[in-house]
Order: C-alpha cells, then sequence, then structure tokens
C-alpha cells in the first residue's frame, strides 16, 4: 500500500514516514501543496495525509482539489488545529478522518489500516471482483476502477482486460487471446489484439507511473504490478 505525505515539518514527516514503512507500506513525503498536486498526477497512492498549514497551497484546499476528481481514495488530515470549526472544514472538503497533533503514531496506524479495510472489496472469493495493485475490475458490473476513479472501456477492451486479469500474472498468448476474448470471430493474422492492446495501454497505464499491462516478446501479454 503507497501512502503519500504532505507535511513541511521535516522531522515529523522523516520519522511518521519511517514508522508507516516498519509497518509494510511505502511512504513519499512532500513538504508542500503545489508539488504534492503535481506528484499524484503520474502517480497512484492509496491513501493520503495532509497536514494543513503548509507552504503554497495548504492542506484543505489540496483535500478540496484531489476530491474534484478522486472521490475515493481515503483522506487523513492531520494537523495542529483542534477546533470544531478546523474539522467541520476539513470533513466539508471530504477528508474521512482528522488527528489532531501531537498524536500517537499507533492510534494513525489504526485510522489508516480501518479506511484501506473499506476501501478493499468487501469479497472477491467468487473473483466477481479483482484487485491488482490499484486497479479494481468490478466483473458483475463491467465496471473498471484505477486509483479510485472509473476508466471508461468498451465491452471488448473490458473482456480483454478480464481474461488478463484472471490469468493472475500469467502470459497468455495472442492464439489464446483470441479464443477466449472473441471466439476466432476474426481473421487472426489482423493485428486486432495488438490493437486493443495499445488502447488498454492509453486507458490504465498511460498516466500512472507503474505500468500494468506487459508484453513477453513471442509469447503473449501478462497483467501484473511488477
Amino acid at each position: 500500500m503507497n501512502i503519500l505525505l504532505l507535511e513541511d515539518d521535516l522531522i515529523l514527516s522523516a520519522e511518521l514516514c519511517k514508522f508507516l514503512e516498519s509497518n509494510h507500506f511505502t511512504c513519499d513525503k512532500i513538504y508542500d501543496g503545489e508539488t504534492f498536486l503535481r506528484q499524484i498526477k503520474n502517480n497512484s497512492y492509496d491513501l493520503y495525509l495532509l497536514d494543513i498549514n503548509v507552504p503554497k497551497i495548504n492542506g484543505l484546499d489540496v483535500c478540496q482539489t484531489i476530491r474534484s476528481f478522486d472521490k475515493n481514495t481515503p483522506i487523513i488530515i492531520i494537523s495542529a488545529y483542534g477546533d470544531l470549526s478546523d474539522k467541520k472544514d476539513a470533513f466539508t472538503r471530504l477528508a474521512d478522518d482528522y488527528l489532531v497533533k501531537p498524536f500517537q503514531f499507533e492510534e494513525l496506524l489504526l485510522r489508516v489500516n480501518s479506511l484501506l479495510r473499506r476501501k478493499m472489496p468487501a469479497d472477491t472469493s467468487d473473483q466477481e471482483i479483482i484487485r491488482i495493485d490499484d486497479l479494481i475490475i468490478n466483473k458483475t458490473e463491467q465496471k473498471v476502477f484505477r486509483a479510485g476513479n472509473e476508466i471508461t472501456l468498451t465491452l471488448k477492451e473490458f473482456q480483454l482486460l478480464a481474461y488478463l486479469a484472471e490469468a493472475q500474472g500469467r502470459t497468455v498468448s495472442k492464439q489464446q487471446i483470441t479464443e477466449h476474448v472473441w471466439e476466432h470471430n476474426f481473421n487472426t493474422n489482423t493485428n486486432t489484439v495488438e490493437v486493443y492492446i495499445n488502447f488498454l495501454r492509453k486507458k490504465i497505464d498511460k498516466d500512472f507511473k507503474v505500468k500494468l499491462i506487459h508484453t513477453r516478446s513471442g509469447f503473449g501479454y501478462y497483467l501484473s504490478p511488477l
């Protein structure tokens, strides 16, 4: 799980990231709101930690900006401001939680884990919901989300993505794809598979640092965060 921290106190920022990393998270730290918003444009995170009083763009405005394009990624405000009016302002901007400094790191960890559990699909036992890194594929509703944002796919794009995901990281050949996705209803000498793989890459991978769709030269394609 990847966490992005907005905190201009260099000592607290370093200590927080060290604590989170010791609890099996990855943590990137940013010291001003402007850089923070640039960072999330090309990188995906599972949760945001935002201090309010930071340079350039304050944490509440950062929260509001995030919510203008991402309704789902959990946001926790960490701030020395403890008045009810401050908390009300944060929740009005759709923050998920608010923690007043100074706080115990263990309490923050409890809140982080609680929010991330809510974000996870409730039941993946029947594979109707498949999660790979920050990609969620809902087969029942034929919906796809990455980093909390819904991605619109055509029917064939969705079927191809679902088939790759169901392979659980194994490489599938072009022939296997044509059998399962197109059922041999097109000329296998065409480059249709390559074209649709490119369609998916533009929609699934283009705007993200971590690429999920990979080619194994001479063998086929696979879906994996590695």
